[in-house]
């Protein structure tokens, strides 16, 4: 939309501001939307159903139909919807366009421009085709940069993640004989234990008590080979408390026993 000439919108004498009805409903056509409608929700609270995908209806709800979309919806009798649908074509698909949903984070910049855009036409006004085409792409680019600030918050939100698991299991690797618990690292790292869980496997690619028992086989591994430590201290040092029980894991990961490596 940022390359779009405004003269290539196509205006359609087809727009409102409406309060919906208590019995107000959005029934499914015998044919698909023919042209783009933007569709926003100011007030009330509804479901409506785009292509067979459900969306819950409140406040800032914003929808960018397309030629070809399906849609049905309904609302709350008891809270009912007030919203605002435009119209419109274009003489050519543009190279970035909104997608077809999102809650808006600016509502009062959107809704002064869908305000202008619905006032301009209640009443004849000079240069309102021109003004209007100027009005819809400002809200086609509002749309696009709530988009692009939710990506790169998206991203903030992945590598302050990626950090926060990565300086978990650098932390159990320097302190491999600490008593680590999924709860004691996620409480570390400021998150609950179940999303910490999942986190963590995701990133590093095994769950965080598998992950803990390499690191700590591995170390034990590096002190039967290099330290002259016996097979009781080696367990010691890392946690262990039960030197059977610190025997077979190690068994179970290296095919030998600690007595062998050493």
């Amino acid at each position: 939309m940022l390359d779009l000439n405004p003269e290539q919108f196509i205006l359609k004498p087809s727009f409102a501001t409406i309060n919906c009805e208590p019995n107000w409903q959005w029934k499914r056509r015998d044919k698909p939307i023919p042209n783009y409608d933007l569709f926003y929700v100011w007030n009330g609270e509804g479901n409506l159903i785009l292509n067979d995908q459900n969306y819950n209806l409140k406040r800032g709800s914003c929808f960018l139909f397309r030629p070809g979309d399906w849609t049905t919806a309904t609302h709350n009798p008891q809270n009912p919807l007030i919203l605002t649908y435009i119209h419109f074509d274009i003489e050519k698909v543009p190279r970035m366009i909104p997608g077809p949903y999102r809650v808006l984070q600016d509502t009062i910049t959107f809704e002064s421009l869908l305000t202008r855009y619905v006032r301009l036409f209640l009443i004849k006004t000079f240069g309102s085709e021109t003004e209007g085409k100027l009005i819809l792409k400002q809200l086609m680019i509002q749309l696009l940069r709530e988009e692009q600030q939710e990506e790169e918050h998206v991203d903030q939100t992945k590598n302050t993640l990626l950090a926060a698991i990565q300086e978990i299991a650098n932390y159990v690797q320097q302190h491999p004989g600490e008593d680590h618990s999924v709860e004691s690292l996620a409480a570390r790292a400021n998150f609950s234990p179940r999303y910490f869980s999942r986190k963590f496997k995701e990133i590093i690619g095994q769950t965080v008590r598998s992950y803990i028992v390499e690191v700590r086989i591995k170390r034990a591994e590096h002190l039967l080979h290099y330290t002259g430590m016996t097979v009781t201290e080696v367990a010691r040092a890392l946690g262990y408390s039960n030197l059977h029980f610190f025997s077979r894991q190690f068994k179970n990961y290296t095919g030998k026993a600690p007595s062998e490596i050493r």
